[in-house]
């Protein structure tokens, strides 16, 4: 039985809106941490003029490929193995790259891995576009987040909720500049960076 994400099913239509406009220009879409590959099926059917290419740590990799193999369109490509440590990453530029609630599951040392990997393999012009919660100003947007983030924690030390000066100090050191913050729903945001042309 295919693996379903709940969140992904709620949230994919708001996302979908925020992609349409950013990623207008883009051709080659790297999504990072791919996870059921619900994200990446919706969204690159309701995407054609992109080649959409999951990604997902090597060890789980089958759940994603499962769901491809069944329900994968034509601009959908093979999942690859993708670990934000690797060094380089193993795939040629893109003009787009796409994570959805992944940087606050990850150890702080893996977030900086991240941006300099994306740094690395998004050509100029390009387009960062991140989904999940996030603090600014060291606030929480909500409540809920507050009580999100103690959970991580609690599950997981090296885990939860980042900053967005923080991540922003990470993203200019790849030359990326802040481009949007789109307020989604559940206290979400999806954040933009570009890779200005050069």
């Amino acid at each position: 039985m295919l693996m379903v994400s709940e969140a992904c099913e709620r949230n994919k239509g708001p996302i979908l809106t925020v992609l349409r406009s950013e990623f207008a220009a883009c051709t080659r879409v790297l999504e990072i941490g791919s996870g059921s590959g619900q994200h990446a099926v919706f969204f690159a059917a309701q995407l054609p003029h992109l080649s959409w290419q999951p990604s997902e740590l090597p060890g789980e990799l089958s759940p994603l490929q499962e769901r491809l193999r069944l329900e994968g369109g034509a601009n959908l490509r093979p999942p690859v193995a993708l670990d934000v440590h690797d060094h380089p990453w193993s795939m040629g530029p893109v003009d787009g790259v796409f994570s959805a609630n992944t940087l606050h599951i990850m150890a702080w040392e893996a977030v900086g891995e991240f941006f300099r990997g994306v740094g690395a393999v998004l050509e100029a012009p390009g387009v960062l576009c991140v989904y999940g919660p996030f603090r600014f100003g060291g606030q929480y947007t909500s409540a809920s987040n507050a009580d999100f983030d103690r959970w991580l924690k609690a599950r997981d030390p090296v885990s939860g909720i980042r900053d967005f000066e923080a991540l922003e100090r990470l993203a200019r050191a790849q030359g990326l500049e802040f481009a949007a913050d789109h307020p989604m729903p559940a206290n979400n945001r999806t954040l933009v960076w570009r890779q200005p042309a050069r």
